[in-house]
């Protein structure tokens, strides 16, 4: 009797035990879901919320300027940046547009010799040096700001806008003739032509020249804003515009 009572405390110590770790009495069974119903469990995943630094471009000027041509707006990017470099991390289709357009400018002074599909001049010292074109970028910004007294990221985004070519001609064959006709030029294409337009001018002027390229880069921007002649961007707009409109 002695042993069947220590064995019947020992079972009531080990059903007490299951129902605290388990949460249900002791003999109770078990309910599984069954095999088919395999309904994934939603989990709530809390999303990090986005922090914006009040950073400035080069550590001195504001880029919150707002782009007034609607069709340029989401070609032009003027996201808060220290130091406009992003290393090549941008990929796909329209990747241009998420690079900050200092760095768009600086990336098209490292060829600024290469007019159609061949070096007309030497690109010099510029060749594959973006940090020298950085610091033309930023010596030239610093000149517009003390000529204009504004935000130097403003007064380059007003100059694109200027000099923003809106239709050009394109070449076909019609049977043995070459035949053109004029169409509407992308958005994000108008915006790389007016950069390639910036640092092309930019060079000629500086050639062989006592000019400085920090010097011909601010000229060029300001005559390109104040929609002077001097602006090569600007002649070359009209001219491919002429064309265009000759050939509709």
């Amino acid at each position: 009797m002695r042993g069947r009572n220590e064995g019947m405390r020992g079972k009531d110590q080990r059903g007490a035990a299951v129902e605290r770790q388990s949460g249900r009495k002791f003999g109770e069974r078990r309910e599984f879901r069954k095999s088919f119903d395999r309904r994934p469990r939603r989990v709530e995943i809390k999303k990090r919320e986005k922090t914006k630094f009040d950073l400035k471009l080069f550590g001195r000027w504001d880029s919150n300027v707002i782009v007034n041509d609607l069709s340029l707006r989401p070609y032009i990017n003027l996201e808060p940046r220290l130091l406009p470099r992003s290393a090549g991390i941008h990929r796909g289709r329209f990747h241009k547009s998420k690079m900050h357009v200092a760095e768009r400018l600086a990336l098209h002074m490292m060829v600024p010799g290469h007019t159609g599909k061949r070096h007309r001049l030497t690109s010099g010292p510029l060749a594959g040096g973006l940090m020298n074109c950085l610091k033309a970028v930023e010596k030239a910004l610093e000149i517009i700001e003390k000529k204009e007294n504004k935000n130097p990221v403003e007064v380059l985004v007003r100059a694109i806008e200027n000099a923003a070519v809106r239709e050009e001609i394109i070449s076909y064959q019609l049977g043995s003739i070459m035949a053109r006709e004029s169409v509407i030029t992308a958005p994000q294409r108008r915006v790389d032509k007016t950069l390639r337009y910036f640092a092309q001018g930019t060079y000629r002027k500086s050639f062989h020249s006592k000019r400085g390229i920090e010097q011909a880069l601010a000229e060029e921007i300001l005559a390109a804003y104040h929609g002077s002649q001097d602006s090569t961007a600007l002649r070359e707009k009209e001219r491919i515009e002429r064309e265009a409109a000759g050939a509709r």
